[in-house]
């Protein structure tokens, strides 16, 4: 770490929204040259803490300062002069654009003749400088997500920033590039750079920073140094209570078949082809995990497997029937429900109240809609119910859905599938961008999904949740999976291997190359 100074000093800041006091008289100090970890649950916070920082947004009250001295920030560019800036969780790079003109993109200079040469030196000697390696004549489209984030970190860099912020930066990336991402990390670090590091991931925090604040409730917690807490105190401050270990969980005793594919193939969005000859089996009474870097195909299988992408070629098999190509309507029917990685966007309606996006699968059913019409008083009871049992927070039932914490609206799209009538669960990342709280109960509703018979597929680029859950690991790489492990068999370098395109008897696969489809 470097010295003492603090480059970073959040002072007793506010901010205030409709209905939601969002920072609560918070305080944040980074020291220069460390890595700082920011923890809390949704909704704790930090992201907008974060926008202050960054000129997104401004206090109601309080200060900010930089290097010792008090700054007013009206934008992000204001930020970005004063050396801070933040590489988000989505990245925002331009596809068809080279890694250089990413780089550049949006810079005062030059203006009207734009010569790439001493650009692309330039970013080659950052490239070497911190270990980041990228060519800058490449374009985006061709870059794997761990070469994209390092094209963010470098366009933050060449900006002159001082004091990064990286919001969940690992959240898709392997465990290799993790590595790798971190040696940067400690790389810049030791340069003198500052690191304001947010993430879910209390192993990581523990591994890669110095310090480390917890927020709640908009307010400051705790902070210290990462060496004398540990992960189940950070839990603890997190939720302001303490986290029930994982409980026991003895092996499955699975059943049947409930839900097969057979060599399915379907393209994506742009044409290409996504699936390649996929096969898969889930039995009752077990999760199956799909491990793989994003863009290897996993979201084209759970859309068609759900009958929201066609198949090209293949089966899709529940209970024992042909249901490839299906209308959704007829695999709900079948006992399918579906927990889509969009939440809002597919999963649920964000400008409905929560009584409408519960009902959504059961409006047609007598409990709730006898004859034509909708009982609106019925759908209230079966709402409250829901919200009850799985502990849904809302301040009224008629609440739209997108004022909802990201735990709390996962809830109820879980309440609303768990009660469902179905015996096959396809999960896709169900827990992405939760804090523990929320991801504790999530893990609780799967693991009660399991005990209780149902299959369940759960499609996650988080190892540590697959190795925690499943029963079963298989890994998708470029459209197929190239390996699969039982529970008792898991090796997170060997899955670590085998995301990157490696199958276990060490053959390399990508594009061109034969690939090994392992039984399962």
């Amino acid at each position: 770490m470097g010295t003492a100074e603090n480059a970073v000093e959040i002072r007793n800041v506010t901010k205030r929204f409709p209905g939601v006091v969002a920072s609560n008289g918070a305080n944040l100090c980074v020291r220069r040259g460390e890595i700082h970890a920011l923890l809390g649950e949704n909704g704790a916070g930090k992201s907008t803490l974060m926008n202050m920082l960054t000129g997104l947004i401004r206090p109601d009250s309080g200060e900010i300062l930089i290097n010792g001295e008090r700054v007013s920030m009206r934008s992000p560019a204001d930020a970005i002069a004063l050396g801070i800036g933040m590489v988000h969780q989505h990245f925002r790079l331009v596809q068809t654009f080279t890694v250089a003109e990413n780089i550049t993109l949006g810079m005062p200079t030059p203006r009207f003749r734009l010569d790439m040469a001493p650009i692309e030196r330039e970013v080659s000697e950052f490239s070497a400088r911190y270990g980041l390696e990228v060519n800058p004549r490449a374009k985006v489209w061709q870059l794997s997500v761990g070469e994209q984030q390092r094209v963010e970190i470098i366009k933050m860099l060449y900006r002159g920033v001082r004091v990064l912020i990286l919001d969940e930066p690992t959240a898709v990336l392997t465990p290799n590039e993790v590595k790798e991402l971190f040696d940067t990390m400690r790389r810049m670090a030791a340069a003198g750079e500052t690191l304001i590091f947010i993430s879910h991931k209390l192993d990581e925090v523990m591994s890669i920073s110095d310090r480390v604040t917890v927020l709640r409730a908009g307010k400051d917690v705790f902070t210290a140094d990462t060496a004398s807490t540990n992960v189940r105190e950070l839990a603890s401050k997190m939720v302001g209570r303490e986290l029930a270990p994982p409980p026991e969980r003895p092996r499955g005793v699975f059943g049947r078949p409930v839900l097969e594919v057979d060599g399915l193939k379907a393209l994506g969005d742009r044409g290409e082809m996504a699936l390649k000859g996929l096969s898969l089996t889930v039995r009752e009474g077990e999760i199956h995990g799909i491990a793989g870097v994003a863009g290897n195909g996993q979201r084209e299988l759970a859309e068609t497997i759900t009958g929201l992408r066609r198949a090209l070629e293949g089966k899709v098999v529940i209970n024992g029937k042909d249901y490839t190509n299906r209308r959704p309507r007829a695999i709900i029917e079948a006992g399918v429900s579906h927990i889509p990685e969009d939440r809002l966007g597919m999963g649920l309606a964000g400008n409905l109240p929560l009584t409408d996006n519960a009902i959504m699968k059961d409006y047609r059913e007598d409990e709730i809609g006898p004859g034509m019409v909708i009982d609106s008083g019925r759908a209230t009871a079966w709402t409250r119910d829901l919200v009850s049992r799985f502990q849904v927070k809302a301040p009224t039932l008629r609440t739209p859905v997108r004022l909802l914490s990201g735990g709390n609206s996962q809830k109820l799209l879980l309440a609303r599938e768990a009660t469902h009538d179905h015996n096959v669960v396809v999960a896709v990342h169900p827990t992405r961008g939760l804090d523990v709280g929320a991801t504790e109960a999530v893990h609780d509703v799967l693991l009660a999904q399991r005990s209780s018979g149902v299959g369940i597929l759960l499609i996650s680029e988080d190892l540590e949740e697959l190795i925690v859950l499943c029963d079963r690991i298989s890994v998708m790489f470029e459209g197929k999976i190239i390996g699969s492990l039982e529970r008792e068999d898991v090796d997170i370098d060997r899955i670590g291997l085998m995301m990157a395109g490696i199958d276990p008897q060490g053959a390399a696969h990508g594009k061109g190359a034969d690939q090994v489809e392992a039984g399962v």
